[in-house]
């Protein structure tokens, strides 16, 4: 790599640790989508495996409730892993400007339900088929852009969970994804070697973000940070998905 490419990884994942800092996600979708400006999605994802992966296990075990929701999620979390198998190949295997489109249309959605605050609510009923439907839809878009939010971060919110219980949801699901995206990239010879390495360099940026948006936290009002943090993906998204058409 070069010099100016070791500064963009850095400054990304600072960038994408504060963000997660401040409002407990965001860390993948800020790091795809930057590194998706310099370098393909597929290397950009198997950059992301390591902070992905530390940050949100850290993120699950500082709660309490391990136990119950990994019963309540679990349908979830295992069509995740078959969703993101069966469609490892796309964002490995796919053409550049595809995988790049994808990844733009991705956090379109993601920032665009954002902005507009959009809530849904789902009757615990209606979990047991839902949760294995949103899982595998997850998973195909892990495993086709490297970005795990959609559909589950609306899915997770839509279940009445209260504030510690939905970090903690969050953290158990990103770190599902981030282990069956490791595991698809390597599958299909997209994560190597020296890719973990540099993925273990961004790691310290990672949480030096984090301990800064930790702090900032206590002093921005979120609601203001979240909009502007979604804005920017709008355009971003906007930007990543025309430069895939052209």
């Amino acid at each position: 790599m070069s010099d100016s490419h070791v500064v963009v990884i850095v400054l990304t994942f600072l960038l994408a640790g504060l963000v997660k800092g401040v409002i407990g996600l965001g860390l993948p979708t800020v790091a795809i989508g930057l590194l998706g400006l310099i370098m393909a999605p597929a290397q950009a994802a198997a950059l992301l495996v390591v902070p992905s992966l530390v940050t949100n296990v850290w993120q699950f075990a500082a709660g309490r409730r391990h136990s119950a929701l990994m019963r309540r999620l679990w349908p979830m979390l295992a069509t995740i892993c078959l969703g993101t198998w069966a469609g490892a190949g796309l964002i490995a295997g796919g053409t550049s400007g595809e995988a790049t489109i994808a990844l733009g249309v991705a956090l379109l959605l993601y920032a665009a339900s954002g902005i507009a605050s959009v809530r849904f609510a789902v009757a615990p009923r209606r979990e047991r088929w839902l949760a294995p439907t949103v899982g595998a839809a997850t998973g195909l878009v892990t495993a086709a852009t490297g970005v795990f939010v959609i559909p589950a971060v609306p899915y997770l919110q839509a279940l009445s969970l209260n504030k510690n219980e939905l970090v903690q949801a969050l953290g158990l699901s990103f770190t599902v994804s981030t282990i069956a995206l490791a595991a698809g990239l390597a599958d299909h010879g997209a994560l190597r070697l020296s890719d973990v390495g540099t993925s273990l360099f961004a790691l310290a940026p990672a949480l030096a973000g984090m301990a800064l948006g930790q702090w900032v936290r206590t002093r921005v009002r979120p609601e203001t940070f979240r909009f502007c943090f979604f804005l920017g993906l709008l355009l971003l998204g906007g930007h990543l998905a025309l430069r895939g058409v052209l």
